[in-house]
């Protein structure tokens, strides 16, 4: 059974930065993306950014490019976003998620509703 298991998140001044992590277990194959999706109250949920075991492309929200960074330990099965400059609007519960439909992050984070496996997600809170 895949299980994804997220964390990092926490309470942070405007301009701090975050590192989120989310741990995959019992997936056997290397050919899949795990994506960070973000929610905040009253708000639809959107992807951040999206990172492929597979071919290593990465792609981000244009909300987060240049200050979001994604990168995976492999051999862990592990993804990292480090989050840096966050703002306000930054305030979310993130989730990460894993799409084993998807081999590449180049056009994308697909369709959320494809993701078979969630982390519980971890809060992300930016105010002063």
């Amino acid at each position: 059974e895949v299980q994804l298991v997220d964390s990092g998140g926490g309470l942070v001044q405007p301009g701090g930065s975050l590192r989120l992590s989310c741990a995959a277990s019992g997936i056997r194959a290397d050919d899949y993306v795990i994506s960070w999706f973000r929610q905040a109250p009253g708000k639809e949920r959107e992807g951040a950014s999206c990172i492929s075991m597979s071919d290593g492309s990465t792609y981000y929200a244009d909300s987060v490019k240049g200050r979001f960074t994604i990168s995976s330990d492999n051999a862990k099965s592990t993804v990292h976003l480090q989050m840096n400059n966050l703002r306000p609007e930054d305030t979310a519960v993130y989730n990460c998620a894993l799409d084993r439909g998807l081999s590449t992050c180049l056009f994308g984070f697909g369709n959320y509703d494809t993701y078979e496996n969630w982390g519980q997600g971890t809060q992300v809170t930016v105010s002063s």
